[in-house]
């Protein structure tokens, strides 16, 4: 396999799981109610289209923090959990997913010395 097809899996890969993802944190975010067999539902209709997508090895550290994040996802399906404690544990890792992402776009060099040094 070449490495333009290699890089195509991965990014389809990584779409699939951040579809799968960003689909199940708006039902629980979204919904009124959330109910165990409203998430299994959600969990089961979002695993057919990650499912058809050949798993692929990520490097990066976000990506597997969010390939961590679905099978976080697809256990609490399996657990004898109260859905509110499902909710609050898989919106507070979601949220710090983002986190590190933004803080990683938006880090600012403050007080540097280096960028005055042309002047």
């Amino acid at each position: 396999m070449n490495k333009k097809e290699e890089n195509a899996l991965r990014l389809r890969y990584v779409r699939a799981l951040e579809r799968f993802s960003k689909s199940i944190v708006s039902y629980l975010s979204k919904s009124q109610e959330p109910t165990k067999e409203g998430y299994a539902k959600k969990i089961q209709n979002a695993s057919k289209l990650l499912d058809r997508v050949p798993n692929v090895q990520l490097y990066k550290g976000e990506l597997r923090d969010l390939e961590a994040l679905v099978g976080k996802m697809r256990a609490y399906n399996e657990e004898e959990m109260d859905i509110e404690d499902i909710k609050k544990e898989i919106l507070y890792s979601a949220n710090q997913l983002e986190k590190s992402k933004n803080f990683k776009k938006y880090k600012k060099p403050k007080h540097s010395k280096t960028d005055f040094e042309e002047w």
